[in-house]
């Protein structure tokens, strides 16, 4: 029997996606779905319901048990994101990620200086 981590490969290559894609698609650390294979470990329920969120032609019933098939509805094939897209994704994440240091790095500063003036 194989395991959720074995059809979530097969889900990334009928996506047409490379693992890390995948991983940044539903907020995972780069390199988690091929760690998981690699160990061949379980993947949490978390994990899962953001595949399904971010993914929602995927059978769920196929994910968890391999039983049925792995889209909801052939009709609904997969929407695959563009290198663009993915691309801008991580921009935007990136830029997100760096305007909260310079807050913080701010709060620090004025906080010196404050504490300076003491």
């Amino acid at each position: 029997m194989s395991k959720t981590i074995h059809r979530i490969i097969k889900l990334v290559s009928e996506l047409n996606l490379s693992a890390r894609q995948f991983d940044i698609s539903i907020g995972t650390a780069n390199g988690y779905i091929l760690r998981m294979e690699k160990n061949n470990a379980s993947v949490g329920s978390d994990v899962i319901e953001r595949i399904i969120k971010e993914y929602p032609q995927v059978n769920l019933v196929w994910l968890i048990t391999g039983k049925g098939d792995m889209f909801i509805s052939e009709q609904k094939k997969p929407n695959t994101r563009s290198k663009q897209e993915i691309e801008a994704y991580i921009d935007e994440r990136l830029k997100s990620n760096l305007s909260d240091e310079k807050k913080a790095l701010l709060d620090e500063i004025l906080t010196e200086i404050e504490n300076s003036k003491k």
